[in-house]
């Protein structure tokens, strides 16, 4: 039997199919568009296919995130919170704090010994400091989003952003430009800007910040993949983060991992039963 997570987000639908053993056959990230029912039926369709798995022999789907009660053939449904942290803890074991950074919201995540969710807190209220904050800048400065982190890494200084509005922070982006500010300056502090807010939330988190120096930190999310933000967050915390192989996918991962242990403990239940 088989078991699939579906991570239905705001810009981005991933999925991930698991065997009995816990082995990932096959991951997809698509672009979520308009419809987000489609989404994750077409994300569904090409785990299958790439694992070449019939859909008869899916025994749990879970859905997770925004867009999860659209997921008409989902078995269940859970948070993200508890999806971010559960496929965190499985791909870092030691993890006790999750940040992730997605496209339209950031969620920091501490984990308590077991991998349980201790507390956690999230900005959903604007795309401060998100994707979407990265995809303006980007086109503001005509850098390709793959690319961004690399060349901020390349800066010798860091220019200053004062804001991770979208709409002002673009201004002040605009307005450095004009005064002669080379790009990888202004991609640095970009970089030390989102840093800075998602440091800044780990601190309300009960267990804060500094509560556990050792602390084992995973960067997940579609940000994680610009290496520029990550080495702000690193900078800023005084740690080095992980970052899974795939950042965008341990949401769906997580989901994947609550339907394969659904499944399991209602087979525990019916052999009891059947005693």
């Amino acid at each position: 039997m088989y078991f699939a997570g579906i991570d239905v987000g705001s810009l981005t639908t991933d999925g991930v199919l698991l065997d009995e053993g816990h082995n990932v056959l096959s991951e997809v990230v698509i672009p979520t568009g308009p419809d987000m029912a489609q989404a994750a039926h077409t994300t569904l369709v090409r785990l299958l296919d790439h694992a070449h798995v019939p859909s008869s022999q899916v025994a749990t789907v879970t859905a997770t995130g925004y867009g999860r009660e659209t997921v008409k053939f989902a078995s269940k449904t859970s948070s993200e919170i508890i999806c971010h942290a559960r496929g965190a803890r499985h791909l870092i074991p030691h993890a006790t704090l999750v940040i992730d950074i997605g496209g339209q919201d950031t969620k920091a995540i501490a984990l308590s010994p077991d991998g349980r969710v201790a507390d956690f807190v999230m900005n959903d209220r604007c795309a401060a400091g998100t994707g979407r904050f990265l995809e303006v800048m980007s086109r503001a400065l005509d850098v390709p989003l793959e690319e961004m982190g690399v060349r901020g890494l390349k800066a010798s200084r860091r220019a200053a952003i004062d804001n991770t509005c979208t709409v002002f922070a673009e201004s002040e982006v605009i307005s450095l430009l004009s005064r002669g500010a080379q790009v990888e300056e202004i991609l640095a502090g970009l970089h030390e800007a989102v840093a800075k807010r998602v440091i800044n939330m780990t601190a309300s988190l009960k267990t804060g910040p500094d509560a556990n120096p050792s602390r084992s930190v995973v960067v997940c999310g579609g940000v994680a993949n610009n290496r520029g933000v990550v080495h702000a967050i690193e900078e800023g915390i005084g740690v080095h983060v992980a970052v899974p192989r795939n950042p965008q996918i341990v949401g769906a991962l997580g989901a994947a991992l609550i339907a394969l242990e659904s499944h399991e403990a209602l087979e525990r239940d019916t052999v009891k039963d059947a005693e």
